[in-house]
């Protein structure tokens, strides 16, 4: 009997344990570096755009009001690390509207934002440059270099010099001289558009039989003669608005 009663008793929890569902395996936490970035990770932030490439545009706005009409600092500051031949062309044209400054005495040529100047080591007495920076010193007057400031300005030939207060005046020379104008430095989009005009094409065929090329050494006086022609020539058809150049490749 009590082995009849041990049988039913095993089989009896037997029963009651395969009705008895397993324990469920708990949820794996989440791990605690994951749950720190989450919390931590910042809010996009929109791209910045991109610093345009490429030369600028030449300025053709007075960068503040005054007296004296200035450029871009920034733009100014790129023009007078090098020698831009094709920019100072349309610097000087007739819708450039920056001022002009014509030198009182002979002086030498001297480029103070550290940039290369032109192998025309002094500028002449009623030379006429384009003034494009203001080193400070009294609103719209004509103080330039020192503690009164300075004015950075542009040659004809496409470089930069510093002048003070004794070398320049606003006061337009009876007879403005200009620098150097090489045609040989000058763009060949430049140089088409300026042979356009008659008189510049007239003066470039003339020098090219005079000089037969050459641009240094020893030349004739023919040549000579031929040469200031075409610069002439040059000057006259860029400030008379005939020569209708394109926007220069090489530029700050």
């Amino acid at each position: 009997m009590k082995r009849l009663l041990g049988s039913l008793g095993s089989l009896f929890l037997l029963a009651c344990g395969g009705a008895t569902p397993p324990p469920a395996e708990p949820e794996a936490p989440a791990s605690e570096e994951s749950t720190k970035s989450s919390e931590a990770a910042p809010a996009p932030v929109a791209a910045a755009a991109p610093e345009p490439s490429g030369p600028a545009t030449i300025p053709s706005s007075c960068h503040s009001d005054g007296k004296v009409c200035t450029a871009d600092p920034k733009w100014v500051k790129k023009l007078c690390s090098d020698i831009y031949p094709d920019v100072a062309l349309v610097l000087f044209g007739p819708s450039s509207p920056f001022t002009r400054g014509y030198l009182t005495r002979k002086t030498k040529a001297v480029n103070a934002s550290g940039g290369v100047t032109s192998g025309d080591e002094y500028l002449v007495f009623d030379e006429e440059v384009v003034l494009l920076y203001s080193r400070g010193g009294p609103a719209g007057g004509i103080q330039v270099s020192g503690a009164e400031g300075g004015y950075d300005a542009i040659r004809w030939d496409g470089s930069c010099v510093t002048l003070d207060s004794s070398e320049v005046t606003l006061n337009k020379a009876p007879s403005p001289k200009r620098g150097r104008i090489d045609w040989r430095f000058l763009g060949e989009d430049v140089q088409e558009a300026l042979k356009a005009v008659p008189g510049v094409r007239d003066a470039y065929a003339a020098r090219k039989k005079e000089c037969k090329g050459a641009y240094s050494g020893d030349v004739s006086k023919a040549c000579v003669k031929a040469d200031e022609g075409l610069m002439k020539a040059i000057a006259e058809a860029v400030q008379s608005g005939q020569a209708k150049l394109p926007e220069p490749a090489k530029r700050p």
